[in-house]
């Protein structure tokens, strides 16, 4: 009889810790699902970022390149997809080999358990790609510009993200980039910089000791395309967080807002100080530049720092612009070296100021911005010599820039063989007589050898 009441009063007491025990691993199974259901919205945004990137191209550019900037921004994401699921993960997050880069995880084996993180950095490493392709717009050959991708989603930018998210030698000086000014902006327009010394600039854009405005085609387009970046850069940035963190996530959406905002103020201003008037390009640019000097320090600093970044980022913004296009004449129709290179390296260093955290401004001396700026130094260094090695390779074997004829044609044509207007057709015929005649226009011209055109007709 004891013995059965002392089994009773053991039963009667561990019900309690089985319900305590069980109802944490349900709130722990519910968080889990909610933190991951935040991660996917957050690459939702950022995937949707890239038709914020095909806009801004293209309204940045001639109409008679649209459809090719298009496909390179289609082509882009998709590329950058699978490769970075063949290849790039494995060195970005796998077990690192003396800090440089990872050595497994190919294909995700072993990291099955990682394929959400994998689909959010996987978004991340297109939009370091596609940074190129607005500096390299309409001179540069698709084929080349897709061997590009390959190289820098594949080898160059994983490289990069190793160094600091993936365990590497920067993360444990302890560098500080928490959703990508240097990692991800900084990469892309250090080798979009290489890319266009490679290239050369347009044709027209520099004559006889002048620089040429070549004006982009679509300024609303390429305003919506800035909208639509603005609103997916809120979850490239809130989710680097990882989880639905009801404390960090609005500290890192707001100082994303009011960095931008106070860029485009900024911009603004200096635009009308300097030129007389409010250039539209240059404050379009000015949210971006905001956005990208945020992004490193997003987590990091208050709201008063975030609207400081985002102040100088967009006074940086309107010199940056013009000391490539007008100094050093560089051509970059989109001005994404300005606004994602030499603005990342600006929200990179703001670390060593504004962080609450071992920021100079609040007491902790310089030590953070040492490292900062050596982190900087080392990407500018490895993302620099590794692109220059990979077009010096390519071009011994074939040139990455289109014809000249190609080129006045538009690479609508050359390329496709298309047109992204029904217009452009008739104007560069037009315009372009001589061009058409001994030229053609891939395959629009191969189809108008064989059937007379709708003026022929009529005229017989």
């Amino acid at each position: 009889m004891k013995k059965k009441i002392a089994i009773l009063f053991a039963g009667l007491v561990g019900i309690p810790t089985i319900s305590h025990a069980q109802a944490n691993t349900e709130l722990e199974a519910v968080i889990s699902s909610v933190d991951m259901i935040w991660v996917m919205l957050a690459a939702f945004l950022v995937f949707f970022m890239h038709a914020g990137f095909a806009m801004v191209e293209t309204g940045f550019t001639r109409s008679k390149n649209a459809l090719n900037i298009l496909m390179k921004n289609m082509m882009t994401i998709s590329i950058a997809s699978v490769l970075f699921f063949v290849l790039g993960y494995g060195i970005m997050f796998g077990a690192s080999a003396e800090g440089l880069f990872g050595a497994d995880g190919f294909f995700l084996i072993g990291k099955e358990s990682d394929i959400g993180f994998f689909i959010f950095q996987a978004v991340f490493a297109a939009t370091c790609a596609t940074i190129i392709s607005g500096a390299v717009a309409e001179r540069m050959k698709l084929g080349a510009y897709l061997l590009l991708t390959v190289l820098i989603t594949g080898f160059i930018y994983p490289v990069v993200g190793h160094w600091v998210w993936g365990g590497g030698w920067l993360s444990e000086l302890g560098f500080v980039d928490f959703a990508g000014s240097t990692v991800v902006h900084l990469t892309g327009a250090l080798g979009a910089l290489v890319t266009v010394l490679f290239l050369g600039p347009r044709i027209g854009k520099y004559t006889n000791g002048r620089v040429n405005v070549i004006p982009g085609h679509n300024i609303p387009l390429g305003a919506l395309g800035v909208f639509i970046l603005w609103f997916g850069w809120f979850g490239f940035n809130g989710g680097s967080t990882l989880a639905a963190d009801p404390t960090l996530v609005p500290q890192v959406i707001v100082a994303t807002l009011l960095s931008a905002s106070t860029a485009v103020i900024a911009a603004a201003l200096y635009s009308q100080l300097k030129f007389k008037r409010i250039d539209a390009s240059l404050t379009l640019n000015g949210a971006l530049a905001g956005l990208v000097g945020i992004t490193a320090g997003c987590a990091n600093v208050s709201p008063i720092g975030a609207i400081i970044i985002g102040a100088v980022a967009g006074l940086i913004l309107v010199e940056a612009v013009q000391f490539f296009d007008r100094v050093v004449k560089v051509d970059d129709p989109v001005g994404a070296i300005a606004v994602h290179g030499i603005c990342g390296i600006w929200g990179t260093l703001a670390i060593g100021f504004f962080s609450v955290e071992g920021g100079l401004f609040y007491g902790d001396g310089l030590s953070l911005l040492g490292i900062q700026t050596a982190g900087v130094l080392a990407v500018i260094v490895w993302t620099m010599g590794t692109t220059a090695l990979s077009l010096f390779l390519i071009t011994r074997f074939t040139s990455i820039r289109v014809s000249r004829e190609e080129e006045i044609a538009g690479l609508d044509f050359s390329e496709h063989g298309s047109a992204a207007y029904e217009s452009s057709r008739s104007i560069f015929n037009e315009n372009y007589p001589e061009v058409n005649a001994d030229f053609g226009v891939g395959l629009l011209h191969r189809l108008d050898s064989i059937k007379p055109s709708s003026r022929e007709t009529k005229s017989t």
